[in-house]
C-alpha cells in the first residue's frame, strides 16, 4: 500500500493519497484546489487517481475534490449523511455509514462521525493483503492530535442558531460509539494540525493512535465516564473566533466549487494600467513585508505579506465579490505562486501583477510608539486579535473585533474619528489597517501591538 501526506502550512491542512501499487489505483482524501502536487506524485509512483473523496463540507478552505475528479476522471465520493440543510448540491457517488469501497486491494470503510459538522465521515482503511485488521483512520476534522473538531462553526460563520449544542451531543456520541470502538493500534491521520481554527488545542505532530488519544486526550475521561455535560462545557469554552469567510467557504463547498480548468498565465501590468484598474475598483495586494508597505504604502492597497499566513489573511480580508485583484510581488514566479494560494480560499479573480510600486501614488503608514497612545485621545482603539487573546489582557477601553470579521462588520466602525488598530505584535494589525484604509477609514497603528503597550506600562524599554 502506498501512502503520502500533503500539508499546507498556512491553512494547517492535511490531505492524503492512498494507493495500491499492484493495480495502479489511488485515492485522494481532502484535496485542495491546487491539484498539481497530487497529479505529480501519482505520476511519479505510476499510479492513476481513480477515487477522490473528502471527510466533510469544509469551512476553512475551498475544496479541490471536484477539481481533481474532473481533471482525472476519478469517481468522486461524498457523504450523504447529516441534515437536509447540509447535503452536497452536486453529483457524486454518495456515501453512508457502513459503506465500503476498494481502491485496488485497499479497503475503505465509511463511518458517519458527526459533531464538527452533521455530514462528517471518517475513513477506516485496511491493507487487505496484510489481513483484515484496519491500520489507518482518516478522521478529517473529527479527531485531531490532542483535540477534536469544534462544533460551533455553523453558528459562528454560517448563520446557524445554537447548532453547537447539537454538535457537541453528536461529537460525544461519535467518540463513544465510533472512535473508541476502533483498536488501539490504529493510526489516526487528521485533517488539520496546530494553527488551525477548527479546534482550540491541536497538536503539532502529524498523527496519533486511537490508543494514545484514549489514554491522554482531554475529552477521553468525559466520554469513558459518560459525563456528557462536562464534556460539552469543556468543548465549547475558549474556542477561538471563526473568521467569517468560513461561511462563504461552507456555502461554496456545499454547492460545488467553481472549476478552474486550464488557467492562463498572469499578465504583467505597467503602472498606468494598474492605476486605471484601481480607479475602476480593483484592489492592489501588496505582498511585501509590512515595514516596506508602511514606508511607502500604495494608495488603495491591502498589505498581505507573502509569508506563512498569506492564504489565511487573504480569506480574512478579501471578498471575491468585491473586486478584481492585482498582485505586487517580487517576481512573476512569486505572483503565480501567490495566485494559486489565493485559490485555496476561493479568490479566483487575480488579473495581473506588478513587481514595483514606483510611479503609483503612495502615502506613508508608519505606526506610532506605545508611549504616544495618550495623544490619541478620542480614538477608537480596535483590537483585531482573537477574543481569547483579548480576554488574557487588553488595553483599557479597547474594542475587540477579530481581523477575520472586518469585511463583514464595517458598518460597526466609526467614520468620524480616528481608529487605532493593534494586535499582539503588529503583524495582523498592519494588514487589517491597510484594509480599513482602502474602505475610507482614518486609521493609525500601534507599533509593536499589545506586547509593546504592556511593556511600556511595566517600564520596559521598547524599540
Amino acid at each position: 500500500m502506498f501512502f503520502e501526506r500533503f500539508y499546507d502550512t498556512d491553512l494547517a491542512q492535511a490531505s492524503y493519497m492512498i494507493g495500491c501499487q499492484k493495480t495502479g489505483e489511488c485515492l485522494v482524501i481532502d484535496p485542495t484546489r491546487h491539484i498539481q502536487p497530487y497529479l505529480d506524485r501519482a505520476a511519479k509512483e505510476n499510479l492513476r487517481i481513480t477515487h477522490v473523496t473528502e471527510t466533510h463540507i469544509h469551512a476553512d478552505f475551498l475544496s479541490g475534490s471536484r477539481e481533481l475528479a474532473h481533471a482525472t476522471g476519478a469517481t468522486l465520493y461524498l457523504s450523504d449523511e447529516g441534515s437536509p440543510d447540509w447535503k452536497y448540491g452536486f453529483d457524486a457517488t454518495k456515501l453512508h455509514h457502513g459503506d465500503t469501497f476498494k481502491v485496488g486491494n485497499v479497503q475503505v470503510e465509511v463511518r458517519h462521525t458527526p459533531g464538527h459538522t452533521p455530514e462528517s465521515v471518517s475513513f477506516l482503511v485496511t491493507d487487505t493483503p496484510r489481513g483484515d485488521t484496519p491500520g489507518l483512520y482518516f478522521t478529517g476534522d473529527f479527531v485531531f492530535v490532542g483535540d477534536i473538531g469544534r462544533p460551533d462553526l455553523l453558528d459562528e460563520a454560517a448563520g446557524g442558531v445554537d447548532t453547537r449544542f447539537d454538535g457537541a451531543r453528536q461529537m460525544f456520541a461519535s467518540l463513544r460509539d465510533q472512535f473508541l470502538t476502533v483498536p488501539d493500534h490504529v493510526q489516526v491521520w487528521p485533517g488539520h494540525g496546530s494553527g488551525s481554527a477548527c479546534g482550540k488545542a491541536l497538536g503539532a505532530v502529524p498523527s496519533t493512535t486511537v490508543g494514545y488519544e484514549r489514554a491522554l486526550a482531554w475529552w477521553s475521561k468525559y466520554v469513558q465516564t459518560g459525563d456528557e455535560h462536562g464534556f460539552t462545557n469543556e468543548l465549547l469554552s475558549g474556542q477561538p473566533d471563526a473568521p467569517l469567510y468560513y461561511g462563504r467557504m461552507k456555502q461554496q463547498n456545499k454547492a460545488g466549487p467553481a472549476l478552474l480548468g486550464q488557467v492562463p498565465a498572469l499578465i504583467r501590468l505597467d503602472t498606468q494600467e494598474v492605476q486605471r484598474k484601481l480607479e475602476g475598483g480593483a484592489v492592489l495586494i501588496d505582498t511585501r513585508k509590512k515595514e516596506l508597505h508602511q514606508a511607502t504604502a500604495p494608495v488603495g492597497s491591502v498589505n498581505i505579506p507573502a509569508g506563512n499566513t498569506f492564504e489565511t489573511w487573504s480569506g480574512w480580508l478579501l471578498r471575491p465579490e468585491d473586486a478584481e485583484y492585482i498582485l505586487l510581488a517580487d517576481s512573476e514566479e512569486q505572483a503565480e505562486t501567490l495566485r494559486r494560494r489565493m485559490w485555496m480560499v476561493g479568490l479566483d479573480h487575480v488579473t495581473g501583477f506588478i513587481t514595483s510600486a514606483e510611479g503609483l501614488p503612495s502615502l506613508p503608514a508608519r505606526p506610532f510608539p506605545a508611549s504616544e497612545l495618550p495623544q490619541h485621545e478620542g480614538a477608537l482603539i480596535l483590537d483585531v486579535r482573537n477574543k481569547t487573546e483579548h480576554a488574557e489582557g487588553a488595553i483599557p477601553g479597547a474594542v475587540q473585533l477579530h481581523a477575520g470579521r472586518l469585511p463583514w462588520t464595517l458598518d460597526e466602525l466609526p467614520r468620524d474619528r480616528e481608529i487605532v488598530v493593534h494586535c499582539q505584535g503588529g503583524a495582523r494589525s498592519a494588514a487589517a489597517a491597510s484594509f480599513l484604509r482602502t474602505k475610507g477609514f482614518h486609521v493609525t497603528e500601534l507599533a509593536g501591538g499589545y506586547e509593546a503597550w504592556a511593556k511600556a506600562q511595566s517600564g520596559i524599554p521598547t524599540t
